[in-house]
């Protein structure tokens, strides 16, 4: 069953979610936790999102994935796999208020640096991430049921604001 695109209002409470997420990572995955970033839209002040929160969690290399993974899984995290093939597993919360995805990443990883340059670059220009909010409304309305398509719909301006952000 696919599952509705929904991008709702700015909730002032996502960071105290993730601050609250957070926590229960570092103690779950405890000395494997290099670093823990709040990442997606839901950590730009302001802009809608889909009610989920997405959380990047560097560990300290790729051989700590399988027990972190294990330790996810435990506690009730789905695995989603490595997708992209590029060493980022991620981890689905469902039963959390809100939703939780969690991916592991090792350090140096690019996507996960993709990620923090985007995320910084939406916090410090409100024109693009006004653009971003447009541009997301518009495609949740054209892509209802088609969660793939709306992200790689995306994908182009993402990598504009990167290439905007890398060259400064």
């Amino acid at each position: 069953m696919a599952t509705l695109v929904e991008i709702v209002p700015y909730d002032q409470n996502w960071p105290h979610y993730f601050s609250a997420i957070e926590f229960k990572l570092r103690q779950l995955l405890a000395s494997e936790v290099v670093a823990i970033d709040h990442i997606g839209s839901t950590s730009v002040p302001g802009l809608p999102a889909k009610p989920l929160i997405d959380i990047d969690v560097t560990l300290h290399g790729l051989t700590d994935i399988p027990a972190a993974s294990a330790a996810l899984i435990k506690a009730g995290y789905q695995p989603r796999g490595n997708r992209y093939d590029d060493d980022v597993w991620a981890f689905m919360q469902r039963v959390s208020t809100p939703k939780q995805r969690v991916y592991l990443c090792p350090p140096e990883n690019e996507t996960h640096r993709r990620r923090l340059v985007f995320r910084d670059y939406l916090r410090n220009h409100a024109e693009i991430a006004e653009e971003y909010s447009l541009l997301k409304e518009q495609l949740a309305k054209k892509f209802p049921y088609d969660g793939d398509r709306y992200t790689a719909e995306k994908g182009r301006f993402i990598a504009d604001v990167i290439n905007r952000a890398r060259s400064m």
